[in-house]
This record gives C-alpha cells, structure tokens and sequence, in this order.
C-alpha cells in the first residue's frame, strides 16, 4: 500500500505518514487506530503483527 493509499484512509496527510515510516515522529494511540483501521485490523491485531515482524527480523540477524 502507497504513504498515499494509507493516508486517505486513515485521514492523515501524506507526509505525516512518511515521517512515522522514517521515525521521524512517535505514533500516538489515536493515530495507531487509525491505521489499524485503514489496513481493517484491530488495533491489537496491528500490534500483534509488528512485534511478530521485528521478532522475525532480529532472528535474521
């Protein structure tokens, strides 16, 4: 999914969504919902997929 994509259905503005992806900026819950929302996953689900895919790319290293 294009920063744009992600963008127009969690109703940020693109850039922001580009900030967060380069950690330019720390994600609050109330944005995090939002992009749980945008790719139809709970919030805790999201979570739940993050944490799987750095724990799968720390064991690569």
């Amino acid at each position: 999914m294009s920063q744009e994509t992600l963008a127009d259905l969690a109703q940020l503005d693109r850039t922001y969504v580009s900030m967060l992806e380069r950690g330019l900026h720390r994600v609050s819950l109330e944005i995090a919902a939002a992009i749980s929302g945008a790719f139809d996953l709970s919030l805790p689900e999201l979570i739940t997929r993050v944490e799987r895919e750095r724990s799968q790319d720390a064991s690569k290293d």
